[in-house]
């Protein structure tokens, strides 16, 4: 097979999925402007200390950030762990080795 052939060949099996991947990155695009867009009011948010006064929008990243920030240390403390307990149970070949004698 010559390399023309197969660039051509590589060429024919990728297109259909980029201009999927561009239309769906365009939807989603789309979709946030629209998102940012219609939250825009202003909202009262009290602290443990002071009040602020924040657009909507920050109000709601910030809230998926302090939620995806939790999410991600508690789930390494649950594989961390998980892995000490298991590390714990499984015998030492020296400690299976002494038994066997």
């Amino acid at each position: 097979m010559r390399l023309g052939q197969r660039a051509g060949k590589v060429d024919e099996d990728y297109q259909p999925r980029l201009w999927l991947t561009i239309v769906i990155l365009g939807l989603l695009l789309a979709y946030v402007l629209y998102f940012i867009a219609a939250n825009d009011n202003q909202v009262s948010v009290k602290f443990l200390f002071f009040d602020a006064t924040l657009g909507l929008i920050w109000v709601i990243l910030l809230s998926v950030g302090i939620g995806l920030a939790a999410g991600l240390l508690l789930s390494q403390l649950y594989r961390r762990r998980s892995a000490s307990k298991r590390s714990a149970r499984t015998p030492t070949p020296a400690a299976t080795r002494s038994g066997d004698s």
